[in-house]
């Protein structure tokens, strides 16, 4: 089992940066593959961004190639998601997750574990 807890989200104004972390318990975090969920009002929860477990790859969603990049550290058991050129539509509560295994999916079903999310919010 593991817990995630993120952290950095934060009021940012269009075409910023923010940096988001999820820190993971355990001693088991490089059995993981990891990924980044976000959720805007009224709307579902959608796929971001994944990385397998070892990191060596990752997958984005159309909406955010080229602008976010999510990496790992498997010594200090956290996982990032660099996030530039942030546009208003970008706002969201922004959620890691965890599944056991080397492969990433983009379902939000198939993750195991969750985070409580971290807000970001865009101004125009």
């Amino acid at each position: 089992q593991v817990q995630l807890v993120e952290s950095g989200g934060g009021l940012v104004q269009a075409g910023g940066s923010l940096r988001l972390s999820c820190a993971a318990s355990g001693r088991t975090f490089s059995s993981y593959a990891m990924a980044w969920f976000r959720q805007a009002p009224g709307k579902e929860r959608e796929f971001v961004a994944a990385i397998t477990r070892g990191g060596a790859n990752t997958y984005y969603a159309d909406s955010v190639k080229g602008r976010f990049t999510i990496s790992r550290d498997n010594a200090k058991n956290t996982v990032y998601l660099q996030m530039n050129s942030l546009k208003p539509e970008d706002t969201a509560v922004y959620y890691c997750a965890a599944r056991s295994g080397t492969y990433y999916f983009i379902e939000v079903t198939d993750y195991d574990y969750w985070g409580q999310g971290t807000q970001v919010t865009v101004s125009s």
